[in-house]
């Protein structure tokens, strides 16, 4: 199906963009397109005004500091996080999320601040970043504030982003030595994932702080408290993982669909939970050997 008419304009600045935004009550920003093109040409919704950023430089950029933490422009495309040696060397999740993520015209096109601001319970890029406390830059006719992840996705399609602004970048803190695990429940290597769920992880033989964030389970990513809360001041066994993972899904009403009901998808984000704190466990202790090792 094709597009129903709609204005278009391609700005040459974040500070144009937000004029066009502000001008026009019905403008909505364009970046990859991945998503919101389909959405428009099954009319599913209809837009005044297309905001073209995505070849706004202010909005592309890959910025790694020396200890680690770094600032991703909005409007960064999948392939780009896959690319940088730096950010794989930094923060290695971001690009591995980008280099498995569906197929390469997606990842050609498609941006992780498209990913983020779409917001959908089964996007990919939402429970990683509240797990790695990122924050997020939004631009707006008063200037920029900064947003925690884990207030900026507010429901099901709904961000911290109002009408008028534009997120314009992200910033994840350094690792300094945390691990990071990342497992999804597919149908299929190319489908939307069933059950989600990512572990931030510091500490090796006594875990000292943990993170566990779980997705496609409800509007928004959902913090797994009572699973973190028996992790933390616990040892970093396989005994106390599968314990506090077991705890992960209690309390969840999941949607139920022809792919999965609510209670396959609850027991599989308890699944995933527990692969994912494994895996961060295992890359914080290979992450405090090494430098202890000096190497």
């Amino acid at each position: 199906m094709l597009l129903a008419a709609t204005e278009y304009v391609r700005p040459a600045s974040v500070e144009e963009a937000l004029d066009a935004l502000r001008a026009n009550a019905g403008a909505r920003v364009l970046a990859g397109g991945q998503t919101l093109i389909n959405v428009l040409k099954h009319r599913a919704a209809s837009v005044a005004l297309l905001v073209d950023v995505s070849r706004l430089a202010e909005l592309r950029f890959i910025d790694v500091r020396g200890d680690g933490s770094a600032t991703i422009g909005a409007a960064t495309t999948y392939a780009e996080l896959e690319r940088s040696a730096e950010l794989r060397a930094a923060q290695p999740v971001i690009g591995e999320v980008a280099a498995g993520t569906v197929d390469r015209q997606v990842r050609a096109r498609g941006t992780i601040g498209g990913n983020a601001c779409f917001a959908d319970a089964a996007s990919n890029y939402p429970p990683l970043l509240v797990a790695l406390d990122a924050s997020m830059e939004i631009a707006g006719p008063g200037g920029r504030r900064s947003v925690p992840a884990a207030e900026f996705f507010l429901g099901l399609y709904r961000t911290a982003v109002e009408p008028g602004e534009l997120l314009a970048a992200i910033t994840l803190p350094p690792l300094s030595g945390a691990g990071v695990g990342y497992r999804s429940l597919q149908i299929a290597a190319d489908s939307w994932a069933l059950a989600r769920a990512v572990a931030w992880v510091r500490g090796s033989a006594t875990i000292e702080a943990a993170r566990v964030v779980l997705g496609c389970v409800a509007g928004t990513p959902v913090r797994a408290a009572a699973t973190e809360a028996l992790l933390v001041g616990g040892p970093a066994s396989a005994e106390a993982v599968s314990a506090a993972a077991a705890v992960a899904g209690e309390g969840l009403e999941p949607p139920s669909d022809v792919h999965a009901s609510a209670g396959y998808r609850r027991e599989m984000a308890a699944v995933m939970a527990k692969r994912a704190l494994l895996d961060a466990i295992g890359g914080a202790t290979h992450s405090q050997t090494t430098t202890r090792g000096g190497g």
